[in-house]
């Protein structure tokens, strides 16, 4: 990048006077050379004007004329101010002259101006963005730099919230009224950096515009950088692979979430963002919020270890919280509760828990299994099969309970018999319960004596609603009558 000499005012000063000096003594020599010929010659000569040009202190060459350099110089901002408007360019200032009149040109234009051509630079009146004492970015002018810090708040607040923070600074000893529920309100909008402006002459090549400025400001660069996917790879290593968290790097990839598979040969975004300035927005938020219920168990002695009974249905409180908020580029950094007030209490969630243990075995003496009722059909040989149970139907209501102690060791839907349970009373007994309407017990559970293990039905081969019941004693049937009476 080309700038120009800027040297201390002692140093200009003596170049100056150095260049008088060469000026003076290129005139005097001059005079006294046409002084000495005119006094010793008789006739008249013609003298010829050339130019020494210098650009910053340094001599570059000699030219028959000023308008050989100008031409060049206006050539090259015409050439600038075709691609870049209202910028006042600026090259000719630091070029000089030293006219001298000689007998024998010495002048050679085409190769001053190549030489010139090289040398020159045109600089620009640019707007230099400072931040902490370092220029950044340049732009056309002062008002596009504030305009650009403007952008760069807007990313994070509307024009309206801007307004709004600005209207209160002007006005410090203004109120602020307490939040309605589920409102924001911006306190600040800031610079983290100390932010200033100054005007600098630069190359027109560094000026940017006001969204590259913008870019370049938020991301550190104005280039993204491309990842085209390889085979193996997943979001997590390209991600890793390039310096990225993967929040970072998914949000740079609008549509790529953390279960995403990406494909061979598939682009995406792995530019690694280092903002150049980070905006804080200061804010408090009022909303409201569930208070979550708690859960609470309590122990009942009289409950079968194993079962369990809501006694109070749990039920979410409400809350009404107000929130002081600092995020930095747009990600929370500090989130404080400020007030709060609470608008239902929350009803716990009450579940008992029994906790009496039943033994598994039995007895002995088996409880008749339902609700009274009568014995419709006895064991023993009917329409030519030997019925191994008894039946038992009408009860009061249709509940079957366990005759004994035990545990089941066969639940469910078995041929002829339908709904069937069996109990193992671990004492060498067994019952069978068959043709239930449905099941409440499984294979392995330990059951009480009277507790309610079914529903009388009519499932399987059955002539209507009824328990069909059976006892074994050491894997042989037994006449249920000899072990249980209504």
């Amino acid at each position: 990048m080309l700038f120009h000499n800027k040297g201390s005012k002692s140093s200009k000063l003596k170049k100056k006077q150095s260049l008088k000096t060469a000026v003076m003594t290129a005139f005097a020599a001059s005079a006294l050379l046409f002084s000495s010929v005119s006094a010793s010659a008789s006739g008249s000569f013609n003298l010829t004007t050339v130019y020494h040009v210098y650009h910053d202190q340094q001599y570059i060459g000699t030219v028959s004329d000023k308008a050989v350099v100008e031409n060049i110089v206006e050539e090259k901002e015409n050439q600038l101010r075709e691609s870049i408007k209202d910028m006042d360019l600026n090259l000719g200032s630091n070029i000089e002259y030293i006219k001298e009149q000689v007998f024998h040109s010495t002048a050679n234009d085409k190769e001053t101006i190549q030489k010139l051509d090289s040398t020159i630079q045109i600089q620009a009146e640019a707007s230099a963005i400072i931040i902490d004492g370092k220029p950044v970015v340049f732009l056309e002018n002062q008002e596009t730099a504030e305009d650009v810090m403007k952008r760069l708040k807007l990313a994070y607040v509307t024009q309206a919230q801007l307004d709004e923070v600005e209207a209160r600074k002007a006005a410090p000893e203004t109120e602020l009224q307490p939040l309605k529920d589920n409102e924001t309100r911006i306190i600040d909008v800031k610079v983290a950096e100390n932010v200033s402006f100054d005007s600098e002459k630069v190359s027109p090549e560094e000026i940017l515009s006001a969204e590259e400025a913008v870019t370049f400001l938020q991301k550190g660069t104005l280039e993204e950088k491309k990842y085209v996917v390889n085979e193996g790879d997943v979001l997590g290593t390209i991600a890793n692979n390039h310096g990225l968290a993967l929040d970072q790097f998914l949000a740079l990839n609008p549509g790529l979430t953390e279960d995403t598979v990406v494909k061979i040969g598939q682009e995406v975004n792995v530019t690694a963002l280092k903002p150049v300035v980070k905006i804080i927005v200061e804010k408090e938020e009022s909303r409201k919020e569930a208070i979550a219920f708690a859960n609470e168990t309590v122990n009942d002695e009289t409950m079968p270890k194993g079962e369990t009974k809501v006694k109070q249905e749990g039920k979410n409180g409400e809350r009404s919280v107000t929130y002081k908020i600092s995020t930095e580029n747009g990600a929370t950094t500090s989130s404080v509760v400020t007030s709060e007030k609470v608008l239902t209490e929350p009803v716990a969630h009450i579940v008992v828990k029994g906790t009496k243990v039943i033994p598994s075995r039995g007895t002995g003496n088996l409880a008749w299994p339902t609700v009274g009722g009568y014995i419709s059909s006895k064991q023993g040989y009917r329409w030519g099969k030997n019925h191994k149970g008894i039946d038992i139907a009408r009860p009061s209501n249709r509940t079957i309970k366990a005759a004994d102690n035990g545990k089941v060791v066969s639940a469910g839907y078995d041929g002829g018999y339908g709904n069937k349970i069996v109990i193992d009373h671990q004492n060498g007994l067994r019952t069978v319960y068959a043709h239930l309407e449905t099941i409440s017990v499984s294979v392995g559970q330990t059951v009480s004596q009277g507790s309610a293990i079914g529903v009388m039905g009519s499932t399987g081969n059955s002539t209507g609603v009824h328990l069909h019941f059976e006892v074994y004693k050491n894997g042989a049937l037994q006449n249920p009558l000899n072990y249980v009476h209504q």
